[in-house]
């Protein structure tokens, strides 16, 4: 009997639950971050650092795809989502950018040349339709930038759990754990001369994805079989988007140097260079970790930002010892009230 009045009464519950959509805790618009800009990082902020070369060099870049074929590795089954972004080209074209702040390589289009050449057909069809034009005017429509250099290579390697550990102890019911993973990526790239199809030079870089989880939780007995038992835990995981710009901007900055080494291109001020080229080699030896060299140029900046604000504070002061004094303004006369000058004026009288 118990069954049969317990029956109606659950299905009546679960339809009565079924029709609440609206959650108990609305969401407050205002929690939510703003947009924000990417944070600089740290191989980024190595290519801004670059002296200026002799001269840009000219490059094209007509992809730089993922090879790896690989996905998502995912703990409950297979997924169609690839393992690395599919926006390499657009994170290389940014690095060659950021070299030397714009002054080491002039980008020219090619991922997507076929827009570029239908927009200039079409600016050659109205200006042949309405201006009258049978031949394309050199100065209204001149002719394309070509490279010197061509920029190959891609996304070449995405190894999944290369190191994976933790740790967890737990007394009287109460329990704490953590663990870590560690995936690699690695990028490819190579510069290959379109006078001769020569390889010039080829670089690698790689980049380990963190990620980290830390959870605890208590299971006891609270009373006669009555037990209480909680969860909590929290992950950090690296996003792998950021961790394949650093790989293709470790590559970038290494072939710059590969290049300056091979006498492909020079540095305009060797001096100057010769710290980044010394720091280059011993890293691609083994001398140095690339920690160790971060740190390093790290003071670097900090020192040159010091001797930077202190030259100008010293220009500055030089500035106001050789200016001459300020000139002292005439003093006003005051002005003359309207009734006294038309006093004036009456008694002077006409003719006078």
């Amino acid at each position: 009997m118990r069954l049969m009045v317990s029956l109606p009464v659950l299905m009546a519950a679960l339809s009565l639950s079924a029709c609440v959509t609206e959650p108990r805790t609305p969401i407050n618009p205002s929690s939510f971050a703003l947009p924000t800009y990417a944070q600089r990082t740290a191989s980024q902020q190595a290519l801004f650092d670059l002296p200026p070369p002799t001269r840009p060099v000219a490059v094209a870049v007509y992809g730089f795809t993922d090879q790896t074929g690989k996905f998502e590795p995912s703990d409950t089954g297979q997924t169609l989502s690839r393992a690395v972004t599919q926006g390499g080209t657009s994170i290389l074209l940014k690095a060659l950018q950021d070299a030397g702040q714009r002054q080491w390589f002039t980008i020219v289009e090619r991922e997507q040349v076929s827009h570029l050449l239908n927009e200039r057909q079409i600016i050659r069809e109205m200006r042949e339709r309405y201006l009258g034009e049978k031949g394309v005017n050199p100065e209204a429509l001149p002719s394309l930038l070509f490279a010197g250099v061509i920029l190959e290579g891609g996304i070449v390697g995405y190894d999944s759990n290369v190191r994976t550990g933790g740790s967890g102890a737990g007394f009287l019911g109460i329990s704490v754990h953590d663990e870590y993973r560690q995936d690699m990526v690695t990028v490819y790239l190579r510069a290959v001369s379109v006078r001769t199809g020569e390889v010039l030079s080829s670089v690698t870089a790689s980049k380990t994805i963190s990620s980290f989880a830390l959870g605890g939780g208590v299971y006891r007995y609270v009373a006669y079989k009555q037990y209480l038992e909680t969860e909590t835990g929290t992950t950090t995981n690296e996003p792998a988007n950021m961790a394949m710009q650093q790989a293709i901007e470790k590559a970038v900055y290494a072939l710059i140097m590969e290049g300056a080494e091979q006498k492909l291109w020079e540095f305009q001020d060797k001096t100057a260079a010769w710290p980044y080229t010394w720091a280059y080699q011993n890293e691609r030896d083994g001398t140095f970790t690339a920690e160790q060299v971060e740190a390093a140029n790290k003071r670097a900046r900090k020192q040159k930002a010091a001797l930077t604000s202190q030259q100008k504070a010293v220009g500055q002061d030089r500035l106001r010892a050789d200016s001459p004094p300020p000139m002292s303004e005439p003093e006003a006369q005051p002005a003359q009230p309207e009734a006294r000058l038309q006093g004036r004026l009456k008694a002077v009288g006409p003719g006078k």
